[in-house]
């Protein structure tokens, strides 16, 4: 495919302050895009697997990573999936080398013993709350999210999240038995060129982003 890039040898990137060299810094970030053209080259579970255990080991609040993957496969699945995808997305989801559906888990609280033995107690506490759980799932799932799309592109891969979907929808297709809220759909693979026809965008400079107090 043809497609019009920025060249970024002629940007001036700051590297100061960095505790990694500019190849990794491009790959996680600068020269990272979102994908929506990938090559028909398999993504193994084994891969996907090593994402996670990576990316499992980011922060979130007193380590309940409510983060789950439904790994879309199977031509059926991906039918499923794409018939409550937004009509741009659908075939996308039907031409990825695998897709995933990264969602909230619920029902997180029930490993607190075991991933913060220290607040076992509030295992119990909210157990009775769910729109406090909720919250609690979809806030450090999107976190986790962040974590994992940079995470495939550690592992060579590209990403190409999505959030045009009736999510109710996959909630009741796929989620139905274990109260999972889907977050993203993101598609994954090997980047076919630049992966994408727009051209590469401005971002916010610092000075633009922060306030300092």
């Amino acid at each position: 495919m043809t497609t019009d890039t920025t060249v970024l040898d002629g940007l001036d990137f700051p590297t100061s302050g960095l505790a990694v060299g500019d190849d990794v810094a491009d790959l996680l970030f600068r020269e990272a895009r979102t994908a929506a053209a990938f090559t028909h080259d398999e993504v193994s579970d084994e891969q996907i697997a090593a994402v996670y255990d990576l990316v499992k080991w980011g922060p979130t609040a007193l380590n309940t990573v409510p983060l789950r993957l439904l790994v879309v496969r199977t031509p059926d699945a991906r039918r499923r999936l794409a018939a409550h995808m937004n009509e741009g997305n659908r075939d996308r989801v039907l031409e990825a080398p695998v897709t995933l559906v990264l969602a909230a888990d619920t029902g997180f609280h029930a490993h607190i013993p075991t991933l913060a033995p220290h607040m076992a107690a509030l295992a119990d506490a909210l157990e009775g709350q769910p729109e406090q759980r909720e919250s609690m799932a979809r806030m450090n799932a999107l976190i986790q999210a962040g974590y994992l799309i940079v995470g495939l592109r550690a592992a060579g891969l590209a990403a190409g999240p999505m959030g045009g979907m009736d999510a109710q929808g996959i909630d009741a297709d796929f989620f139905a038995e274990n109260g999972w809220k889907s977050l993203l759909v993101v598609n994954v693979g090997h980047v076919e060129g630049a992966g994408t026809h727009y051209p590469r965008a401005e971002r916010l400079s610092y000075t633009q982003a922060s306030l300092t107090v």
